[in-house]
């Protein structure tokens, strides 16, 4: 799987991202210069984690037979000490469904073992950019 992003004109910040057959888009916010028409790369970070743990419920629960029958996952980022190295996420899981305490807190856990959540928080992430070599490379 490939992610391609490409400016969508040479005055603006908007770029489309293109994710095998979906297309996105980004922007910076006006208060950054762009036109905001769009979420920037930090809300696609925090997204992917709400996204995440979502559909990493919603796959559990059909797999043990708990009668979930909906998550709403509310994702706040605190950005404030992001230079000094700290991204703070927040994350509110509202369950829906008939359940248990117990199925709740089997959830809860759950929740926290999806494959983005470990991602960002206990595996070495390493990254190479190149530059691409050839006439529309100037």
């Amino acid at each position: 799987m490939t992610v391609t992003v490409n400016t969508v004109s040479a005055e603006g910040f908007r770029h489309s991202v293109q994710i095998d057959d979906h297309q996105l888009f980004a922007d910076v916010p006006t208060t950054s210069g762009g036109e905001g028409s769009a979420p920037e790369p930090h809300d696609y970070f925090d997204a992917a984690l709400g996204a995440c743990k979502a559909l990493t419920l919603k796959l559990y629960a059909k797999k043990k037979d708990i009668p979930l029958t909906g998550v709403t996952v509310e994702v706040k980022r605190d950005n404030s000490e992001e230079q000094k190295g700290k991204y703070a996420l927040h994350v509110k899981l509202t369950l829906k469904g008939v359940l248990t305490d117990a199925q709740r807190d089997e959830l809860h856990r759950v929740a926290d073992r999806c494959p983005v959540h470990k991602l960002m928080t206990s595996t070495e992430v390493s990254i190479e950019t190149h530059l691409s070599e050839g006439a529309f490379s100037q």
